[in-house]
């Protein structure tokens, strides 16, 4: 990795925001041979190093698909996630718990080794800033925030809180859902407050949860139960609960014995007792969707561009392969001369990508909108509905090719 003390710097391509999409976009273009800028507001990056074997499960997880998992190996982060903590799950079981709509997925009907993994968002991370350890093409700025976006010729210049000035041909937003350089750009996003509020935390069940990840609606709220293992003890789940936000307000106020009491009782005693092992959090749920991803010589990628409710833990998936898909453009370009800033160059990514981040946001409303439902009709169609899915392998399966990732025209880094 280069020293980043010039005053001034040049760039192919500046990424803001060192999160998991902004990390793999920066590795995948310099992998590639183009100089990468990246920035980033945290003084450095989090390392492998930094995580023992006894280091307890954080609470902030991600329910990586195949696809996923296939361009995290491309970018050889995939070792050192599975040296650290993964945690595959061959089935998912989904049920309402007002009703007896039920419906189980194994990997094995999807043709699949797995449905996916449960990997803790700091494992991600952590295993993809150790590729960038003396990167020579991507030169990291942390500590810094942004404080100038401006406009020139073929170029876009980035003021930094220190004095430093970058500039390359494209400049990419991935800076998050509260994304600063969205704004700075005048990207109008579309926002809706889902009225819930997420509550997570780590737990420690009296069952082992057999490699499968579980959710139940709660007077139509989920509550995921997320499979953990730690140290070889398959006991251990991440716990996802939406609820309204005076519930979460709740939850979270609770002593860890009341919460497991809470928590087994809403997952209808399945895993046993539930032991709390973390302080609870809770994070309000906002959806957005960007109205453009791209003008000329800019682009948003991953929670700048769209956040999701994590009712199907899609949202880091969709941000990845976001990443995929505009690296697979620019690259394109620049290899073969073009202005790989050009709008119309970018638009590509667009393309490619706003369908399928439209579909899945409207697919979570609906899930919302149907089991947070009283309606009696609406009830039974949902039970039935369930239970009709569950019924017929070949609705089945098409259900499980969605959850898997395998949508659309991927990438040749997720082939």
């Amino acid at each position: 990795m280069q020293s980043a003390n010039q005053q001034t710097a040049a760039f192919d391509v500046v990424v803001v925001g060192a999160g998991m999409v902004g990390t793999s976009l920066s590795a995948l273009l310099g992998n590639a041979g183009m100089r990468v800028g990246l920035i980033e507001t945290r003084p450095a990056p989090l390392m492998p190093s930094e995580r023992g074997a006894d280091t307890p499960p954080t609470p902030r997880v991600s329910a990586l698909t195949p696809v996923s998992q296939r361009l995290l190996t491309h970018l050889q982060a995939w070792p050192g996630m599975q040296a650290d903590r993964v945690t595959p799950y061959s089935f998912m079981h989904v049920w309402d718990g007002e009703g007896s709509g039920d419906i189980h997925f194994s990997a094995d009907e999807a043709g699949v080794a797995v449905l996916g993994h449960i990997v803790e968002n700091d494992v991600t991370l952590a295993a993809l800033n150790q590729q960038l350890v003396n990167h020579p093409k991507v030169t990291r700025f942390n500590g810094v925030t942004v404080e100038a976006l401006q406009t020139g010729a073929r170029q876009r210049y980035l003021a930094l809180n220190d004095g430093r000035q970058l500039q390359a041909p494209l400049v990419v937003a991935a800076d998050g859902a509260r994304s600063l350089l969205r704004e700075m750009a005048e990207i109008e996003v579309r926002e809706e407050d889902m009225g819930h509020t997420s509550v997570v935390t780590t737990v420690r069940c009296e069952k082992p949860h057999g490699n499968t990840a579980r959710q139940v609606f709660v007077d139509g709220q989920p509550l995921a139960f997320l499979p953990l293992t730690v140290k070889g003890d398959d006991h251990y789940c991440s716990i996802v609960w939406s609820v309204e936000p005076s519930r979460a307000e709740q939850l979270c106020g609770l002593s860890r014995d009341a919460l497991g009491k809470a928590l087994a009782a809403a997952l209808e005693h399945r895993l046993g007792q539930v032991e709390v092992c973390d302080q609870a959090h809770g994070f309000p749920l906002i959806q957005r969707h960007a109205r453009h991803y791209v003008l000329a010589n800019f682009a948003l990628v991953g929670d700048a561009a769209h956040s999701i409710h994590p009712l199907a833990g899609q949202g880091v998936n969709l941000g990845l392969m976001d990443a995929a898909v505009l690296a697979e453009e620019v690259i394109n370009a620049w290899q073969r001369g073009a202005a790989w800033g050009d709008e119309r160059i970018l638009s590509r990514y667009e393309r490619r990508r706003r369908a399928d981040n439209t579909a899945m946001l409207a697919l979570m409303k609906g899930f919302k909108t149907l089991f947070g439902s009283r309606h009696p009709a609406l009830m039974l169609a949902r039970n039935m509905g369930m239970s009709g899915v569950n019924r017929l392998a070949p609705l089945k399966r098409a259900v499980m090719h969605q959850a898997t990732g395998e949508r659309g025209r991927l990438p040749a880094s997720c082939r």
